[in-house]
């Protein structure tokens, strides 16, 4: 009776201890499981010496928050080799969806391709890869950006005015759509382009030494094109040296608020401005619904140089004087404080 008893009290103690030692592995596995339905995106992105990205990156990891996705942001810091490098991580962190701001349209085809036979979606963000049939491009209407760029010149500077064009460096497919734009409206003008540069990786103060030797040659410069912003900055910074800012039409894009202080203070004539926010939002959106293995129901198409690839495009919108306040400080890009800081500050 005793030796019964103890038997099924030791039976007991067993089972007991059965359930308690399944336990903890039991909860591993549903937290493994939870943890794996979570959405993964890669964010890389070419370098933060542009201003944009940095604002774009924020919205970006915010918005995927919402929708329960987490991200994982590579900067490349301008650097192809690099660049590859941080996509090939991403591969192997088994992304879901890597969203790429490419440094050179061509240089990532392989990496991509790797990227898309494991698997994992490729949005294009903001410019093109080419050859390689992401399965997103999303950006805004370059071809008008260049188009908005030469009207504002056109009705800012004096007839047969001299052009000089600063354009961003030709491994960006943006510089070619935006340059197509541009010359089409300004070659229907009087005006005439004495010189086309391309300022290799962005890097603004390239715009300034070039600015600076245009100036010292034997032309008359009535009107710079810029092929952002932060080159624009530095152009006028050499007009500035020889007191010529505001004597010289300068254009840009991007709305940096740097761009939309020398707007208001006369320097600059016009920037134009890309609603990022937008675009931040919807490039994550459609990650998630990528992740998701919905359908992307976009009609417009973007060809590629061998693909015709789904192509979610936005509108640009020429700033100057007389709509920023309206544009981008009703619009909530830019605080009225920043804007004018300069201007206040004068005061």
């Amino acid at each position: 009776m005793i030796k019964r008893s103890s038997v099924l009290t030791l039976l007991c103690i067993c089972l007991l201890g059965s359930v308690g030692c399944s336990k903890e592995p039991y909860a591993k596995t549903q937290f493994q499981e939870i943890k794996d339905t979570k959405i993964k995106i890669g964010l890389s992105v070419d370098s933060f010496i542009i201003e944009r990205w940095q604002r774009e990156k924020d919205i970006f990891i915010s918005r995927a928050g919402e929708l329960g996705a987490e991200v994982n942001v590579q900067d490349a810091n301008g650097d192809i080799k690099e660049q590859i490098a941080q996509v090939e991580y991403l591969i192997d962190k088994k992304m879901d969806v890597i969203t790429i701001i490419p440094i050179d349209a061509d240089a990532l085809a392989d990496v991509v391709r790797k990227a898309k036979r494991a698997g994992i979606k490729i949005i294009a963000y903001d410019r093109i890869m080419t050859h390689v049939n992401v399965d997103l491009y999303i950006s805004f209407d370059n071809k008008k950006v260049g188009e908005l760029m030469a009207k504002s010149l056109i009705k800012s500077t004096p007839e047969k005015g001299n052009i000089l064009m600063l354009c961003g460096p030709l491994i960006d497919n943006n510089v070619l759509q935006v340059t197509e734009g541009f010359k089409e409206v300004l070659y229907k003008s009087n005006l005439n382009v004495i010189d086309k540069v391309h300022v290799e990786q962005w890097v603004p103060e390239r715009a300034f030494a070039l600015t600076n030797e245009k100036l010292r040659s034997s032309y008359t410069i009535d009107g710079i094109m810029c092929g952002n912003d932060g080159l624009a900055g530095q152009a006028i910074k050499a007009l500035a040296e020889r007191r010529m800012a505001g004597t010289v039409s300068v254009v840009g894009q991007d709305a940096d608020v740097e761009a939309c202080q020398r707007i208001v203070e006369g320097t600059q004539n016009m920037t134009v401005y890309k609603p990022v926010d937008k675009l931040a939002k919807k490039a994550v959106e459609y990650a998630v619904r990528l992740a998701q293995g919905e359908t992307l129901e976009i009609s417009e198409t973007f060809f590629d140089g061998t693909f015709e690839v789904p192509y979610e495009k936005l509108e640009p919108i020429a700033v100057t004087k007389e709509n920023i306040d309206e544009v981008i400080i009703d619009g909530g890009f830019h605080p009225k404080e920043d804007v004018y800081l300069n201007i206040l500050n004068s005061n």
